[in-house]
């Protein structure tokens, strides 16, 4: 079975306070994307991965792949004005792929079982997503009031989010709509089922000063 993996990498670094933009900042040496590219090569050499960077970030990342030998195969597409354009730009140059997995940049700890174990149950489902339980209590607001909710009922989602590769395509024809927030929303708003398999907690977002923190210790 032929695998794809599209990495989107639009992140500006405002909440990191960094000029330079937050898959660029390096943790031990490499930048925080390169980390990530690496563990999906790990994972499986024979997939194909896509890097989907603005257009503006491109020399940047071709420069440090030159300066830091990074030989990994992977395609460079240009990003889109939003993700879901992003997402849609990086299918375009995918062929032949029967489970394509969509994945954040700043991703870089989530576990090869844990990809795994989404593209296995893909191959059985067509749409599945990582997830972890949530562990703070939460309050729904209504106007100035508030109220409790069952957090039981709710999962924080992460990623690599992965779908039936003609599933992605064919959702992805639709027109976008503020509501797609991620691709499993855009393959529900296409009438698919959404399952779900249990993610690993260190595989945060890294999107402000203590995330970085928090991966910086568990990268080295």
């Amino acid at each position: 079975m032929k695998y794809g993996v599209i990495i989107v990498a639009g992140g500006q670094g405002e909440r990191m306070g960094s000029i330079l933009p937050k898959q660029f900042i390096p943790i031990h040496g490499k930048p925080i994307l390169m980390h990530t590219l690496e563990l999906f090569h790990s994972w499986n050499t024979a997939a194909t991965l896509i890097l989907v960077l603005p257009k503006s970030h491109q020399d940047y990342w071709k420069m440090l792949v030159r300066e830091l030998n990074c030989e990994i195969p992977h395609q460079i597409v240009d990003g889109g004005e939003t993700r879901f354009h992003s997402v849609r730009n990086g299918l375009m140059q995918l062929t032949n792929c029967e489970l394509v997995g969509v994945h954040d940049g700043v991703r870089p700890l989530v576990s090869c079982e844990v990809i795994d174990n989404c593209f296995k149950k893909a191959a059985e489902t067509g749409a599945v997503i990582p997830v972890i339980p949530l562990t703070e209590t939460i309050r729904k607001r209504d106007g100035e009031y508030s109220y409790s909710v069952n957090r039981a009922e709710y999962v924080n989602v992460q990623t690599p989010q992965v779908f039936r590769y003609d599933w992605l395509v064919e959702a992805y024809r639709q027109n976008y709509i503020p509501g797609f927030t991620d691709d499993a929303s855009v393959i529900e708003n296409n009438g698919k089922t959404i399952y779900l398999v249990e993610g690993n907690t260190e595989n945060i977002k890294i999107t402000n000063p203590i995330d970085l923190i928090i991966a910086e210790k568990l990268l080295s």
